[in-house]
């Protein structure tokens, strides 16, 4: 797969005799039509004649025909079907040799920055006054493909944009980017089936498209003559107007305009901002004011927002928006169209085999900020009841959490057992989904789907997405053990947890399966990893993470895992040099493993939660590193 195109100069047609044109076939466009092609493809043919234009055009035609994202069932994989394993990394990129100057609405104008391009004298063409010195948009812009009007040739994605640039950001959206953040599309893209097509008659999600495209490719170091942060300053404002609607605005439209602006702003980790949290508040009011009957696309969009919710309160410490959902309330979301029988059954869009354990994660996520609740009640010498009924909340919680855990284990499809050698995880148990007739399918003489035995590419993919899933459950365990209980970082639970957590995540990148939410359960394994074999599998989970998501939050959470093992380093060694000093602060950050006494068993957190001192010495010590950095981070 190409991320990018360049045309090749075509092979010269054979000259023929004036005794043989005669035999030529007629052309089948009209002469204007014809003439049109050639005037817009000559730069790309200099020098040649019109018979041999033609005969080149003719074979082109001949052999490609477009499918419009917006007038299909949203196949696009079949349009330019390209594998998300094959994204180059910024080395691998050619410098450009082309840049297509901006060409601006009349209300763009005057905003836009035009010092970059000067006009020729006779003005019937702008240039660039410069190259760039990173490869550009001129270079992944869709092929010029034969269009079923048979009038004229179409660009791919004509219909969202006359620009090449912007057709080439949507292209990078629908063959790149929604392959990268997604677990399922045996039958289609989500976004290109349920997000995409909202882009008919709204200009947020389409601009919140274009700026995501666009920042994904700017990290790579693809240069594009409209900046993502220009088209993300227009969703916000096309945003604001949607908002401004009340009642009368679609739904689905606000809450995809939300929702891809969330995934941009995770992607870019512009310093220590709360735009995020902005950004799912003003998703959950529209969900809860907004009385419209839900849809797949809503269904879609809600789940997403899930996702973020519990990821952001995971993240910055805080509660979740939402309300903890109902054990079983989740099933799996499938792409539209997805057989009954298929080998991903159980398999969820965006939460992979970790449907089930969303709600034990939700509850998870509860607990940092009712320690700290807690914290400040001993602090201010609150009533005794009130701490004793906060003390009594955080520990029944917790400890349900912890058993909740325990018991926890992925279901896996139907028809698919994990090699044997594959799981070296002695808490994990298979446990295969058993497929029975209903009574109902036994009346009236149906029978069920059965569902199809995994190919080995499905295979590869399933058990890529049930290391993912494993990860989080032995990251939520070192979470709990180590910012909840406040267990030592030596603690052999926090890294036995760890451990088997890393372990899922290479397993996770080396199948080459979605890693699209493999960050948070990788980084919160990371940050405890103190053996070199340990740090060996983050460093490597960590580099697979990178080259294939190319995201700057990947990149900034490696970063911080780094100087997190520094500081856990030099603590370390003055703890040994002065044992007597435990809650000494290197760099600002807590040297003891927990800054209060460490003599505790399992389940008896009282030391830890009342716990006296700064916030910042009983803190998580990524969380002070996150903040002296200057970061803020969204592990999704």
């Amino acid at each position: 797969m190409l991320l990018y195109t360049r045309l090749a100069p075509p092979k010269v047609p054979k000259r023929r005799s004036r005794a043989g044109d005669h035999l030529r076939r007629p052309h089948p466009l009209s002469h204007d039509a014809a003439q049109a092609i050639h005037d817009s493809h000559g730069a790309n043919y200099p020098g040649w004649t019109d018979d041999e234009f033609e005969h080149v055009l003719l074979n082109d035609l001949r052999d490609l025909a477009v499918k419009s994202p917006l007038n299909s069932p949203f196949d696009t994989a079949s349009l330019l079907n390209v594998s998300p394993i094959d994204i180059p990394t910024p080395s691998e990129i050619e410098p450009s040799v082309h840049e297509f100057p901006p060409v601006l609405d009349e209300d763009e104008a005057a905003s836009s920055t035009t010092g970059d391009y000067h006009a020729e004298s006779s003005g019937a063409a702008i240039v660039p006054h410069s190259r760039s010195l990173y490869p550009d948009l001129a270079m992944i812009a869709p092929y010029q493909a034969g269009s079923p009007l048979l009038e004229f040739c179409s660009p791919a994605f004509s219909e969202f944009s006359d620009r090449p640039n912007r057709r080439a950001l949507v292209d990078h959206f629908c063959n790149v980017l929604s392959h990268l953040i997604v677990f399922r599309e045996e039958s289609g893209n989500p976004f290109q089936q349920l997000v995409l097509p909202l882009t008919q008659k709204s200009s947020p999600v389409t601009n919140a498209i274009y700026a995501l495209a666009s920042a994904h490719l700017e990290y790579r170091g693809v240069e594009n003559t409209e900046k993502s942060l220009y088209f993300h300053n227009r969703a916000i404002q096309g945003l604001a107007g949607l908002i401004q609607q009340g009642n009368k605005v679609n739904r689905n439209e606000v809450l995809a305009a939300i929702m891809l602006l969330v995934y941009y702003e995770v992607l870019v980790q512009r310093g220590r901002s709360n735009i995020v949290d902005g950004h799912l508040k003003g998703a959950l009011t529209v969900m809860c004011t907004n009385s419209e009957p839900s849809d797949p696309t809503s269904d879609f969009l809600e789940r997403a927002f899930r996702f973020y919710d519990v990821i952001a309160a995971l993240s910055n410490g805080s509660a979740p928006l939402s309300a903890a959902p109902a054990a079983g309330c989740l099933l799996p979301f499938p792409p539209l169209g997805a057989p009954a029988g298929s080998p991903l059954s159980n398999v969820d869009t965006l939460l992979g085999m970790a449907t089930t354990l969303w709600p034990v994660l939700h509850r998870l996520s509860n607990l940092l900020p009712l320690k700290s609740e807690l914290r400040l009640a001993v602090r201010t010498n609150a009533t005794s009841s009130k701490i004793a009924v906060l003390r009594t909340e955080l520990e029944s919680t917790a400890e349900a959490i912890e058993a909740a855990l325990t018991q926890w284990q992925p279901i896996l499809p139907p028809n698919f057992v994990p090699d044997e050698d594959e799981i070296k995880d002695p808490t994990f148990t298979v446990r295969v989904t058993e497929i029975r007739e209903t009574q109902d399918q036994a009346a009236d003489g149906t029978c069920p789907a059965t569902p199809s035995s995994p190919t080995f590419a499905d295979r590869a993919r399933i058990h890529s997405i049930l290391h993912n899933a494993l990860a989080y459950r032995h990251s939520a365990f070192v979470y709990l053990y180590r910012t909840i209980f406040t267990y030592p970082r030596a603690h052999r639970l926090v890294q036995m947890h760890a451990h088997l957590s890393l372990t899922h995540c290479v397993a996770t990148v080396a199948h080459a399966g979605p890693m699209g939410a493999l960050l948070w359960p990788l980084f919160v394994a990371a940050c405890e990893a103190v053996s070199i074999e340990d740090r060996e599998l983050a460093d490597r989970a960590f580099e697979a993470v990178k080259k294939r998501q190319g995201m700057m939050n990947i990149e900034r959470a490696w970063e911080i895992v780094q100087e997190v093992w520094r500081r856990a380093d030099l603590a370390e060694i003055i703890e040994c040099l002065q044992p007597d000093r435990s809650n000494s602060t290197v760099d600002g950050a807590a040297v003891g493993a927990t800054g209060c006494s460490q003599d505790r068993t399992l389940g008896s957190m009282s030391p830890a939660v009342v716990c006296d001192g700064d916030d910042d010495r009983t803190a998580d010590l990524w969380r002070q590193v996150s903040k002296d950095m200057g970061v803020n981070i969204v592990f999704g």
